[in-house]
């Protein structure tokens, strides 16, 4: 039975880690910027400081959105595992170099050469989907990697602020330089291939099975995704869930320990607990999304759920309810990005898989900007949230208005579906 599923063991395992171990590269920051003596090694005391914690993710995701562009293209001619090797390389090289930073400008210049070599996880991701899996599985596919994702802070949260508080956070970034280059660079080295077809151990079955045609694609021709309106619906989507998710997932911490007065044990348990929450609902969609076809009306509801979280804790009193609220609100977004994902696949071809991922993966400029704009508003209102919150409802009612626009012709394409199964 196993040899009839190696795709699993040879591109999942090795991309389940490549998020797993680049989350916590690019996400740590937000538990490591609760830390005091990095807050005082790298200058971050004055009225103007949550700006400038917020501007180290605005200036990563930045030079992330930019180089998707770049990566989707170096992916379609040069291929995805050559260019996650790449990539990973200049993911260690980044994390020595932030270990041994002195000064805000040193550590800057680490983000941005960081979100250069992290571009590449979307068109790396989705072009290793598009060339291994069947199109009838693309969802659990998704779901096997993306889990990655979320899993990795989730631990990661844990495991830095123990790191912190036994050692330095120097000493949190050199672990995961030696992660990067020691676990994942060889697992895409002896494992991988570019397709199915180039790895000497698949069996027949496996290939006859991987490229055989659903039905769907039999019955319509299938357009240029850029000629496709729903793909920028989606798109759109994208935008507000990069900005619903960096805004939330960088500022959790912060906002748990500074804006409700959690413990530092405290704050790493519910911002573990709200990447977990991001895991189940990647798993949930993944499952879902197959069985029923209908991804646009689970992001729709997604988004109507993101809206109600957060505006439950931009009320409540209660501080575990209001953090929890807010961790729910950021695990929508994680089942929104599992989604997007299997768009991308969707819309494109194995051909075009790496420019439509690249293009997908620019909307993560404004997550940056999320995270830049609520540590201004924060500097503006006192220290407080409120006004944040309420910023990032209006983008979740944002992208649920977007995904509506795709819900009839999803409806019509499952209908087709059903009658050409017959």
């Amino acid at each position: 039975m196993l040899s009839k599923n190696m795709r699993w063991v040879y591109i999942s395992i090795p991309i389940f880690f490549f998020w797993f171990f680049g989350q916590i590269d690019k996400l740590g920051i937000s538990v490591i910027q609760t830390d005091p003596a990095f807050l005082a090694d790298m200058g971050l005391t004055g009225d103007d400081k949550n700006a400038k914690i917020g501007f180290l993710t605005f200036i990563f995701t930045v030079a992330y959105a930019l180089s998707n562009l770049f990566w989707g293209i170096v992916i379609d001619k040069l291929g995805a595992r050559k260019t996650a090797i790449l990539g990973l390389v200049i993911w260690g090289i980044t994390m020595i170099m932030a270990g041994l930073a002195t000064s805000y400008e040193t550590f800057l210049v680490s983000r941005i050469i960081l979100g250069i070599g992290e571009g590449i996880m979307i068109p790396v991701s989705g072009k290793f989907i598009a060339n291994w899996f069947n199109r009838k599985e693309i969802g659990r596919a998704q779901s096997s990697w993306i889990s990655g994702n979320y899993l990795g802070p989730a631990i990661g949260a844990l495991a830095l602020t123990a790191i912190i508080a036994n050692f330095t956070w120097h000493s949190a970034f050199f672990l995961l330089a030696a992660f990067n280059l020691l676990i994942n660079i060889p697992m895409f080295l002896y494992l991988t291939r570019e397709t199915p077809e180039e790895h000497p151990k698949m069996s027949k079955e496996e290939l006859a099975f991987i490229r055989q045609e659903d039905v769907v694609s039999k019955a319509e021709d299938r357009q240029n995704f850029a000629q496709d309106f729903r793909y920028w619906m989606v798109w759109i989507g994208m935008l507000a869930s990069s900005f619903l998710f960096f805004g939330i997932s960088i500022w959790l911490p912060t906002y748990l320990t500074q804006g409700k007065g959690f413990a530092i044990e405290e704050m790493a348990g519910i911002t573990s607990l709200s990447w977990l929450f991001a895991l189940i609902f990647v798993l949930i969609c993944g499952y879902l999304a197959d069985k029923t076809q209908r991804p646009s009306l689970l992001a729709t509801i997604l988004f109507a759920l993101c809206a109600i979280f957060l505006t439950i804790a931009s009320n409540a009193s209660n501080p575990v309810l209001a953090g929890v609220c807010l961790g729910l609100a950021m695990g929508t977004q994680g089942g929104v990005f599992q989604l997007s994902n299997l768009f991308i696949v969707k819309f494109s071809t194995p051909e075009t898989a790496g420019r439509a991922a690249g293009l997908m993966g620019f909307t993560n400029i404004l997550g940056g900007f999320s995270s830049y704009i609520m540590g201004w508003l924060r500097d503006a209102a006192g220290g407080d949230f409120g006004t944040s919150i309420i910023m990032l409802i209006v983008v979740a009612i944002i992208g649920f208005l977007a995904y509506i626009t795709t819900l009839k012709k999803e409806g019509a394409e499952v209908l087709l579906y059903k009658k050409a199964s017959l």
